[in-house]
């Protein structure tokens, strides 16, 4: 008996395996489909019922992995380009830390690049922030999180200049994103991509160079 109570706790585990291999299969298919729609379309004219027949699934399904469209674009958000941008902050502190300018504008040329990965998503993001308050505070909490992956940086103020420090990389993030999204976007900014670089440089530069 032993023989097949084994047996059989064997086959439900290997079928919970395999239910689970499944959901996180769909879970991967229905963010893949929600980030190709919000690229296209935005975030305000995509329904739960769009993203459900990209991937061929019914709302039901849908609904057993996100609340709804404003938690499928969260989750992109959060695993997926928030990861990314504190990497990309860890390697600002560490061009910080070796005091080259160049070094700085060859950063902010990465940051370019960066941005221009995400250019699809950027007003969707733009749109759920005017129109849903829960995420406008989920990318608030983003920025104001970002200082926290630049140690060396922080460690070289004072402490009584901390909440300076911090704003001054914040602004950074938020003048990054509406350039970005000015220049290659909207077209409302004409200017080379280098010269750009080198003015971001004259400005941030300087402005994140810690007091003596």
């Amino acid at each position: 008996m032993s023989g097949v109570r084994a047996v059989t706790d064997g086959a439900k585990t290997r079928r919970g395996r395999l239910r689970d291999e499944q959901k996180r299969w769909t879970r991967t298919r229905l963010l893949e489909a929600a980030r190709e729609e919000f690229s296209a379309r935005g975030y305000a004219a995509v329904t739960v019922d769009d993203i459900a027949a990209a991937v061929g699934c019914s709302r039901a399904t849908f609904y057993l992995h996100f609340p709804g469209k404003l938690e499928a674009l969260r989750a992109i958000s959060l695993e997926k380009m928030v990861p990314s941008a504190f990497a990309f902050y860890e390697d600002l502190d560490r061009v910080l830390d070796t005091g080259s300018r160049d070094e700085f504008t060859a950063w902010v040329e990465r940051a370019i690049d960066w941005f221009d990965g995400c250019k699809e998503m950027l007003p969707a993001w733009d749109e759920a922030v005017a129109l849903e308050p829960s995420f406008r505070e989920t990318s608030r909490d983003a920025i104001v999180a970002l200082p926290n992956s630049m140690t060396r940086y922080l460690a070289r103020w004072p402490h009584d200049r901390q909440g300076e420090a911090r704003l001054r990389v914040e602004l950074l993030v938020t003048q990054l994103e509406r350039f970005f999204t000015r220049w290659a976007l909207q077209g409302t900014i004409e200017i080379p991509r280098d010269q750009a670089a080198g003015v971001l440089t004259d400005i941030w530069f300087p402005a994140l160079t810690s007091p003596a």
